[in-house]
């Protein structure tokens, strides 16, 4: 590896004079402490070389003259530095990661990325969300205005990397080629066309190139198939389910998977085995205790890489240890060690611990240890409890608590509670109520049945304590006595009192805690047996002798600073002093002066605290390390420690260091000490290095790395196996079969010296402490049980042991292993630019869409700038995937000291991963990539040509299933006694009434407190209509057929303006009025539909007209060109001579303009007699006559919400009970009370309002039955909509009020839409609506496949309510036009006599108005009927029930709207289903929306919890609809609540979102753009 580095640069600088040299070290650490730029680093360090070698000023100016090339914010990380500086550059770096020739290896990587500028869109944040966040940062940078060339230049690049890289590489490549343009210009929210083109025109040149022949649509942004698997054209396919493109490569070739996965003989035709499959299939899906996880279906499984290594060795066997000697005078149990030294030895020192400054404080004697240890285990037995019920008895377990700067307190209590023959469990002081990991300990505790717990009594104060004094009780904590163990509470035991000290065997002597990668806390139980031969194996391989100096920087309560520091040391009569992790915080050189003042022969340390000297070693020269003969660094299992001990060893060797001290081990806590190597000989060469290919590593397989020096990881030895040991190495799952000699695999140990089981879990215990390991034939090979040491690695030359990773560290995407201490170093390589602290970056995976995703999750510097954040995030993107070849799947980065720690500092991995999964961990900073690394999207779908006009009619069957048709019941069977039917228009009808029953009371309006502040009876609405109708001919000077605008708040004053209008042959046009506080937004819709009505004139109030004429209306529209404004507060008393009445039924009644949710005005004419129609149609499905009442509370301004407001009511005679829903935000039960108030049997309602009384009355049910409300007079209750019924809130509504009264079965929805506003209503006879579940995954496919409840994937459906009478439907293909099968999807059709005449439109567009409101089916209809297009999705099935008229009854089923689908990857997909799996992401979503721009799906949720959680949200929203749609979201909006627009019937906005969004009005809160 020397070469690789400037070796003259190296070589000069190793003959520089030594003041020199100092001053370039010192520079080095002013660099490396960021107290200087790189800049200034080069300028003074070129200053001091130049006087001294020529060939170090040339390596330096070529340095130089690459930097000048390179753009600028990656000047300072691309120029490689010298050898010295890189040895020394240490300074900000986590020791644990600190690679030079990974470093290296990274700005190489990147140097390769460098030439195609990232066209990435940085997120754009809100300034008030984050206090971090500078004031700069808010807009993003125009990316959008790349110049040309660097266009060419990343063409070039894109090019080459197409021809060099693999097809899959392009592939994605071009992906993200697309997906930076296409999301470049929202950056700066300009759309300019020309951008997108371009895009595809380089697009285009890569796929030429690339030689993609098999991509015939223009690629998906949204898809990543890797080209390599399209399938090949040969495989005859099937119309349903795929086959799985097999390739002539793959050694399954012989064999095809059908969609049931069944194998095929390929001699087979496919069409055959489709058919036999189909008639193999159940009817129906089974239920849920037997659904099989569909993935197989589903997921594009990615093949196997043909070139991937294999590994190609022998078997191996296993290893063993050189024997364990035995010496005469080693003690039959480690307590009688302590009790020989105890008595013989009394005054030799055996611990001493340190004070915060770092100065010893006390010593520890053995024979202190051994007194007051035997003081406590007699008080542990004899005086806790009385005589009769001890409260301990021996092989009880219990708590110890101490403080990690007290190591004697703790070495007393241990030795204390092995005398006493009881079991310690050592575990950390918990700091607060919630710790991190807290409550797993917790569990341990309670599995061990722990109720004492034995602490010093400094510590039991320090607890955290309630307001009463007592200690709280931690969460998921068993109840604790606690007990304190300071030498005055300690009784002294009787002179013949004595230990039980028996020799040791396998009955256990303590229980370490280990954390698992899940987060769950398990107790390992070792021996008192294991202990002892641990050690000696431990002192035979280290060679202890008595007296020798050992410094201890580990934890001392469990692994190797256990072993090493409480255990060995007693064994062999060693002094331990105790260096705290408090004291090498705040003097970081601690155990070094230690080692100094005391010629220590032992060191124990982690690499950390070799990186922590190197640091501090400025303040220090005077230290000797000379005495060492041993530093043990307990993490040298780690990969990164070799570089911290060489970068140790080079700083210290001239204070004395000797090369041979350096003794890695590794350990874990099942298998204890796996390996260590031995304390070498002065001048025998150092054990030599293995340079692997991460590639190799991610298959799992040995391979010196030769090709690709960038991919490449340096491992040193952890020498040899212990004394007594074996080794073997297995797979790391399934069974345990011995890998071959060049595989890599999990560590096994047998011997005496491991743990002997994980406390009260025998299952698991099996798998780990009890393997036998197993040939490739399967066979056992020998019969000692081995245990697992979760540790990967293998076995090299020489029987030396070297160790890869960390099965807990073990990432497994799409099939290959990746090292998550791999992955934190690649990313710590990447210069940090004072972005993140080096310490503190988490790595784990997340399972999402069938395989495991990484997530990479940093702590950020508080002064970091947006900017370089995002600079660095997208770095560490590239830097991993060129050197793992794997794609990250988020990156977040976190306030500083906010992730949660361990006791000792590092990152609690579980805890974060949970946080990040709950949408809790409140980053500052996210970049997601999910287009990138998410490879196992199934193929976008190629549309198959649907059933043709050819297709067979039978009667009344297509394809072999009953045309799928339904219809009311007929209206002219129906006889009515009723005088109203001699009318034809709903004016006589008025007139009628005026003179039959002129005090019947009609209308009443009631305001928000419930009192009537309006009624009109018969002859009191006659009369206001006649002078309505005077005024309109008096100052309108209008002719019958103008136009009018009803521009009133709901009332009654709308209901007689519409009458006058009738009266005097008007044609009236209600309108929603304008909101006072919100002009700008609404008045535009009012001016809009009163120029596109051509109205003459506008009826109003005066309120409304002084609104209409007010300056802030002037801003808005142009207030000059209204037409004629006619207030209607004071009328004079004049009537019409004569009442108009229209010549024919056919004659225009009124026109009913509504805006989509698509964002389209439609204003539809509505005659006399489709008027008739309606009215009667309601009546009788409702069965309304004049003695009863009806509660209203929608808006009355168009569809049936108008119809049921102005018209039913004069028609049928029934009195209306009318609630503006505005009144109802004042006050929410406003609408119930009222139900109850006059004991309505009907009403009808929108599910704006019914939302409204869900979320507002939730929890005030009790409240309401105390005011006495009773709904169990509610016959119906019918929500009136134009869209897919709303189950969940129909259900939560239905269940909250059932308190109260309400039946369920009242609650149903209707059907409507612009073609005819009245399809469906449940009214009052007839069956109960029915659901159907179906397969959301067919439905994509415009297929419908019912399947049973609780089925995964599936989506459940109501019916709209009853059909009308009168109104026949008809599913139809809406691209061929002819009718469908029963249950198949498709538009429905509707044929009504109240079905509207037309389009209102200004420009009378006869194509349109003859395609959707005359239009006939193209096959299969003899009778020609003319059919209306409703432009919605649905079904129609044929149930069991039986309708009204004693036959079957066909239900029908609403999905959506047609125009509302989003087509991507060439499925169809309803915003609704997208929505609400969004809303089920976390609980601050209010509301979402979601709607396409440019191939990429875009997310706009409302955030109503704090602005810090608004990134949480990034990451759940991209899963959920990753996993249950398929989809990966291009942008996600963060907004405030309020932000998406709902109309008044409670539907979304989301064309008028879009626009927003691109129009950059949405005000985000943040946006982030997922690449």
């Amino acid at each position: 590896m020397a070469e690789r580095g400037p070796e003259p640069a190296a070589a000069a600088v190793a003959a520089l004079p030594p003041e020199v040299r100092a001053q370039l070290a010192e520079l080095e650490l002013e660099l490396s402490e960021g107290d200087i730029t790189q800049k200034g680093y080069e300028k003074k360090r070129s200053k001091l070389l130049s006087p001294y070698s020529p060939q170090t000023r040339e390596t330096d100016s070529t340095g130089q003259k690459d930097r000048n090339q390179t753009p600028a914010p990656t000047a300072a990380q691309t120029s490689a530095p010298s050898k010295y500086h890189r040895a020394r550059s240490g300074g900000a770096r986590d020791e644990r990661y600190r690679s030079d020739i990974h470093t290296e290896a990274v700005q190489a990587a990147l140097a390769k990325h460098k030439e195609q500028k990232m066209a990435l869109p940085m997120p754009t944040k809100r300034r008030s969300t984050f206090v971090q966040s500078p004031a700069d940062a808010c807009t993003p940078p125009d990316t959008s205005s790349a110049s040309e060339d660097e266009g060419s230049l990343r063409r070039q690049a894109a090019l080459s990397a197409a021809l060099q890289q693999s097809l899959q590489n392009a592939e994605s490549w071009i992906n993200r080629s697309v997906q930076g343009s296409s999301t470049s210009s929202s950056a700066s929210s300009t759309l300019s066309h020309g951008e997108v083109k371009g895009t595809s025109g380089s697009l285009a040149d890569v796929l030429a190139s690339a030689r993609l022949e098999s991509v015939s649509a223009p690629p998906d942004v949204t898809a990543t198939t890797p080209a390599s698997s399209i399938r090949p054209a040969s495989v005859d396919l099937p119309p349903s389910g795929f086959v799985k493109g097999v390739h002539k490569g793959s050694s399954r070739s012989s064999l095809m998977d059908t969609a049931d996965g069944v194998p095929v003989s390929s001699r087979v035709s496919t069409k055959i085995q489709q058919l036999l499959n189909t008639l193999k299939r159940p009817k129906r899906p089974p239920l849920k205790e037997f659904f099989v996880d569909d993935s197989e279906e589903i997921v594009e499984v990615p093949q196997p890489d043909p070139n991937q290594p294999k590994p190609e060795g022998r078997q191996m066997t296993p290893v063993k240890g050189e024997p364990l000697g035995v010496i005469c005078n080693w003690p039959p149990a480690l307590e009688s060690a302590l009790q020989r030294w105890g008595s013989t030895q009394a005054k030799c020192p055996c611990l001493t611990g340190l004070d915060v400054t770092g100065k010893p404080v006390y010593t520890l004697t053995y024979g202190k240890l051994w007194s007051r240890s035997l003081k406590l285990a007699y008080t542990l037995l004899n005086k806790l409890g009385t005589r009769n019920e001890p409260v301990l008895k021996a092989g009880d377990r219990v708590a110890l608590v101490y403080p990690n700067n007290d190591p004697v307190m703790f070495m007393v209590a241990f030795y204390g509670c092995l005398l006493a023959e009881v079991i310690p469990v050592p575990i950390e002081v918990p700091l607060t109520r919630k710790d991190a990991g807290g409550q797993q300990i917790g569990f341990l505790l309670g599995s061990c049945g722990i109720a004492l717990a034995l602490t010093s009594e400094i510590c039991l104060k320090g607890l955290p304590k309630t307001q009463n004094g007592e200690i709280v009780q931690f969460k998921g904590w068993p109840r604790l006595k606690w007990v304190v163990t300071d030498s005055k509470y300690l009784s002294k035991p009787p002179k013949d009192w004595q230990p039980h000290i028996s020799p040791a065997g396998t009955e256990p002597a303590y229980i370490e805690y280990k954390t698992s990668k899940e987060g769950s806390v398990m107790g390992v139980t070792v021996s008192r047996l294991a202990m002892l031969s641990h050690c000696q194996a431990l002192s035979q391989a280290c060679n202890y002798s008595e007296g020798e100096t050992v410094v201890n920087v580990l934890d001392f309560k469990k692994d190797a600073g256990l072993w090493h520091g409480m255990f060995a040391n007693v064994m062999n009569k060693m002094h331990t002093i105790s260096v705290p992790y408090s004291v090498m915080k705040t003097c970081p050189l601690s155990w070094v002066q230690r080692v100094h003042a005391h010629k220590a022969k032992v060191a124990l340390v982690k690499c950390r605290d070799l990186h922590w000297a190197m640091m501090a070693h400025r303040d220090q020269r005077d230290v000797s390390l000379s005495s060492l003969r041993m530093l043990v660094v307990t993490d040298g299992a780690n990969p990164w420690s070799v570089s911290s001990c060489d970068a140790f060893l080079s700083l210290f060797q001239s204070h004395g260091l000797k090369p041979e001290a350096i003794c890695p081990c590794a350990t874990s806590a099942e298998a204890m000490t796996v390996a260590i190597r031995r304390p070498g000989v002065p001048g025998a060469p150092l054990p030599g290095r293995a340079i692997l290919s991460m590639n190799g590593l991610s298959y799992g397989v040995i391979r010196v790395n030769t090709e690709d020096k960038n991919s490449a990881l340096t491992v040193q030895d952890v020498g040899h196996v212990m004394p007594g040991g074996m080794m073997c190495i297995v797979k790391p799952d399934g069974l345990p079969q011995l890998c071959k000699t060049d595989e890599i695999g999990e560590i096994c140990v047998s011997s005496r010296t491991g743990g002997m089981m994980y406390f009260g879990l025998a299952g698991v215990t099996k798998n780990t402490f009890e393997v036998v390991p197993v040939s490739s034939s399967g066979s056992p090979v020998g019969d000692v049980p081995f245990i697992r040491s979760g540790l990967l690695g293998f076995v090299g030359p020489g029987s030396l042991v070297f160790v890869v990773g960390k099965i807990d560290g073990l990432l497994m995407v799409s099939g290959r292993r990746h090292n998550a201490d791999d992955i934190v170093a690649t990313g710590l390589a990447v210069e940090s630019m004072k972005t993140v602290y080096r310490g503190r970056i988490a790595v784990f995976s997340v399972s999402v869409f069938y395989d495991e995703r990484i997530v990479v999750v940093a702590e950020q510097r508080p002064d970091a700038a947006e900017e370089d954040s995002f600079q660095w995030m997208s770095r560490v993107l590239q830097a991993i995937d060129s050197i793992h070849q794997v794609g990250v799947y988020c990156l977040a980065l976190v306030p500083a000291n906010t992730l949660p720690k361990t006791p000792l500092g590092g990152i609690h991995i579980s805890q974060t991963k949970q946080l990040f999964l709950e949408g809790s961990l409140h980053p500052c900073n996210i970049l997601m990539c999910p287009h990138t690394c998410v490879t196992n999207l199934p193929k976008p779908r190629q549309k198959q040509p649907g059933v043709g006009p050819a297709s067979v009619m039978v009667g009344n069957l297509v394809a072999g299933k009953r045309i799928a048709q339904a219809a009311g019941r007929d209206l002219g069977q129906i006889e009515e006694n009723d005088l109203v039917r001699k009318h034809q228009f709903l004016a006589e009808i008025l007139q009628w009434r005026a003179q039959a029953t002129p005090d019947h009371v009609l209308f009443m309006l009631l305001n928000a407190k419930g009192t009537t502040v309006c009624t009109a009876s018969c002859l009191q609405l006659h009369k206001r209509a006649e002078r309505i109708a005077s005024v309109l001919g008096d100052k309108g000077h209008l002719n019958a057929g103008d136009n009018v605008v009803l521009l009133y708040p709901p009332g009654i004053e709308l209901i007689a303006a519409f009458y006058g209008c009738l009266y005097s042959g008007c044609i009236p046009v209600t309108v929603r009025p304008p909101h006072a506080q919100n002009l700008t937004a609404t008045l535009p819709t009012v001016r809009m539909i009163v120029d596109v009505s051509k109205a003459s004139c506008v009826l109003t109030t005066q309120t409304l007209v002084r609104l209409l004429k007010s300056r802030e209306a002037a801003a808005a529209v142009d207030v000059k060109t209204w037409p004629t404004l006619i207030d209607t507060d004071d009328l004079p008393r004049k009537r019409l001579p004569q009442l108009y009445k229209p010549p024919t039924p056919e004659m225009l009644a009124y026109l009913d303009f509504s805006v989509s949710t698509t964002g389209m005005l439609t204003g539809v004419k509505m005659s006399h007699a489709a008027v008739n129609a309606l009215c009667r149609a309601v009546k009788l499905q409702c069965e309304l006559y004049s003695s009863r009442q009806v509660a209203i509370c929608l808006d009355p301004y168009c569809g049936l919400g108008f119809a049921l407001w102005c018209l039913c009511s004069v028609y049928s005679g029934h009195q209306s009970v009318l609630i503006p829903p505005m009144e109802l935000e004042s006050n929410l039960s406003l609408w119930l009370a009222t139900v109850n108030q006059y004991k309505i049997r009907d009403t009808f309602c929108s599910y704006s309002v019914m939302e409204l009384c869900t979320r507002g009355l939730g929890n005030q049910v009790e409240v309401l039955k105390t005011r006495g409300i009773n709904l169990s007079c509610v016959r119906t209750c019918v929500v009136v909509a134009e869209e897919r019924p709303r189950i969940a809130l129909q259900q939560s509504f239905s269940k909250l009020f059932k308190d109260i009264g309400l039946s369920p079965r009242a609650v149903s929805t209707t059907f409507g839409s612009r073609v005819n506003v009245a399809i469906c209503l449940q009214g009052t006879s007839g069956p109960d609506p029915t659901t159907v579940y179906v397969d959301l995954k067919s439905l994509r496919h415009d297929r419908v496949r019912l399947v049973e409840r609780g089925a995964p994937q599936s989506l459940v459906l109501a019916e709209s309510g009853k059909i009308l009478p009168g109104v026949k439907v008809v599913i139809v293909n809406p691209e061929t036009k002819g009718p469908v099968g029963d249950s198949h999807l498709g538009e429905i059709w509707v044929n009504s006599p109240h079905t509207a005449s037309g389009y209102y439109t200004i420009y009378d567009s006869e194509t349109l108005q003859a395609d959707h409101f005359n239009t006939r089916l193209s096959f299969g209809d003899a009778a020609q009927t003319l059919w209306a297009r409703t432009g919605y999705l649905g079904f129609v099935r044929r149930t069991e029930l039986t309708a009204a008229t004693g036959e079957r009854h066909d239900a029908l089923y609403v999905v959506g709207a047609l125009d509302e689908t989003l087509e991507l990857r060439g499925l169809r997909y309803h915003p609704t289903d997208i929505e609400n799996s969004v809303s089920r992401a976390h609980r601050s979503i209010a509301e979402c929306a979601v709607f396409t721009w440019t191939n990429l799906l875009v997310v706009v949720v409302e955030l109503c919890g704090s602005e810090q959680e608004a990134l949480d949200l990034v990451p759940l929203v991209t899963n959920v609809v990753l996993e249950e749609h398929y989809l990966i979201v291009g942008v996600v909006v963060v907004v405030d609540p309020g932000v998406v627009p709902i109309n008044s019937r409670g539907e979304k906005q989301r064309m008028h979102l879009r626009d927003s969004f691109l129009a950059d009005q949405l005000d985000p809160i943040y946006v982030a753009y997922n690449m």
